[in-house]
Formats: structure tokens, C-alpha cells, sequence
């Protein structure tokens, strides 16, 4: 299953500049668990965690439904960036 077009799919009508996200799988060692990076910037990170958590736990509930096709545990993981205004 391709999880990042998933993520793609899920977030980007919520986020403001779907174009800046970046979405990575991090490394494990565990073939059974997939852990992927979600990094927005900082109006579109909050706007993917939501009050409580509550945007991040549903997409995070959709994304283990879709593990358990393929016998996996995905997680994710949210990070912001700032973008870099000062020019030199």
C-alpha cells in the first residue's frame, strides 16, 4: 500500500500550503511497524494535531485500519518548520 499518497490524500485539503509538506518514513527496525514524518509549517502543524489532539488520533486511526491490510503498525509523526525570512 502506498501510505504516503494515504497521508497526501488525508491532509492535504486541511492544510493551508500543501505544497510545503513533507512526508517521510522513518527507519525501523521492526519490518512490521512503518513510522512516517509529517513536517508542515507551524499554522498547518497545528492545524493537523487540532484541539486535544483530535485531527492527529483520527488520522492516525484511518492509517492503522489501513496497516492491518498488510499486517502492519503505521504511525505517525508530526514535526513543524519555520520558513527561513531573513535573507542575507
Amino acid at each position: 500500500m502506498d501510505y504516503v499518497a494515504l497521508i497526501h490524500t488525508l491532509i492535504d485539503p486541511i492544510v493551508s500550503k500543501p505544497e510545503t509538506l513533507l512526508i517521510r518514513e522513518l527507519p525501523s527496525e521492526d519490518e512490521k511497524k512503518v513510522t512516517f514524518l509529517v513536517c508542515a509549517q507551524n499554522e498547518d502543524c497545528a492545524r493537523l494535531i487540532g484541539k486535544k489532539g483530535c485531527v492527529a488520533n483520527a488520522l492516525r486511526d484511518i492509517l492503522t485500519i489501513a496497516g492491518k491490510l498488510d499486517h502492519k503498525r503505521v504511525g505517525l509523526k508530526f514535526e513543524s518548520f519555520e520558513e527561513n525570512k531573513e535573507e542575507n
